[in-house]
């Protein structure tokens, strides 16, 4: 076992596991840490626990301190000069005419990096405008490449629904999300309508899918035949919120079922009481005994055709005429001989 703290650097975004290197940690407390970026500030949102060795990356970085009034001084003061990094970067990226869209600007810590976050659709040769914005911050500078996904987080903003975005507000990482889970909840495969601002498929469809797929093994599947207190019928539908099926039965129609009444009326129609199988029995009796009359009666007249065919006299035959081959002028056409001929 391993002892960890979780650590959150930004809002709603990924949580890093260290080492909490003897100190008292609480939820919502400002710590320094060590990142591969440098020292970095962070705030405690994990309190410590243990964990198996397998479950986190070897090995752990430990925290630092805790965090200063002038550590937080610090922090305020490079998101200020961040505004003015932004302004000069879409200069620069102005004047040299690139293909890409600054998205945000993150000094570090320490103030050993500043961090350039752009979108592209392609890729791009910035190394002109590397050179041009390290002459002017006098530091080290990177450009990173993000997609449209993270681009809607670091801008935000407010989604269909009218809340704030989930990226946005409390969700750590992107979890895949497919079209067969708006399928699975009925909804209209409009790309307007289950699409996000980032232009993807919203991560909401997601949160709602495992509850239908609950719903969906208790109810039958499109398509199977079951039977109702009207009849026997075939699901055409499936609402698993209602937890009913759509059943086209053919003497009443489309008819809407719940769950519990498919079962209880498939029991009545299959149980049958002793006195109605005894009443069943002697009808069963004379239908198989009319089934039986007419089968024989069919089977008689067809020895009687058979019968009747074979007595009648067959006329004979005639005798082949051989086919005399002839040319052209209608004379026989005679058989060479390769030997004889010449």
């Amino acid at each position: 076992m391993v002892k960890v703290v979780g650590v959150r650097f930004k809002k709603a975004r990924k949580i890093y596991y260290f080492d909490p290197n003897g100190l008292d940690l609480d939820i919502d407390t400002d710590v320094i840490v060590e990142t591969s970026r440098g020292l970095e500030y962070g705030l405690v949102v994990v309190p410590p626990k243990e964990v198996q060795e397998d479950e986190v990356v070897q090995p752990l970085k430990p925290i630092i301190r805790l965090a200063t009034p002038k550590d937080r001084e610090v922090v305020e003061n490079n998101i200020k000069r961040q505004e003015e990094a932004f302004a000069i970067g879409l200069e620069k990226i102005a004047k040299h005419g690139l293909p890409m869209k600054l998205v945000d600007v993150e000094y570090t810590f320490d103030n050993s990096k500043l961090i350039f976050y752009f979108t592209a659709d392609g890729r791009v040769d910035f190394r002109e405008l590397v050179k041009d914005l390290a002459g002017v911050f006098r530091m080290r500078i990177e450009l990173r490449q993000i997609g449209v996904r993270d681009e809607a987080r670091m801008l935000g903003g407010l989604g269909p629904c009218g809340r704030e975005m989930c990226c946005a507000s409390f969700l750590g990482e992107f979890a895949p999300v497919s079209i067969k889970m708006a399928k699975e909840q009925n909804l209209s495969l409009n790309p307007t309508k289950i699409s996000g601002i980032c232009g993807r498929l919203m991560c909401c469809l997601r949160y709602e899918t495992e509850a239908y797929k609950a719903a969906r093994e208790e109810l039958p599947c499109v398509g199977d035949c079951v039977c109702t207190g009207t009849g026997h019928g075939t699901v055409v539908e499936v609402n698993p919120v209602k937890e009913s099926v759509i059943v086209d039965v053919p003497d009443s129609g489309l008819i809407e079922v719940k769950a519990e009444e498919i079962a209880e009326s498939c029991d009545e129609l299959e149980a049958i009481t002793p006195e109605e199988a005894q009443e069943q029995a002697p009808e069963q009796g004379q239908e198989q005994a009319e089934e039986t009359t007419q089968a024989e009666g069919q089977s008689e007249s067809q020895t009687e055709t058979k019968a009747e065919k074979n007595s009648k006299p067959r006329r004979p035959r005639r005798p082949r005429r051989r086919r005399v081959k002839r040319n052209k002028q209608g004379q026989k056409r005679q058989n060479r001989d390769p030997k004889t001929t010449q």
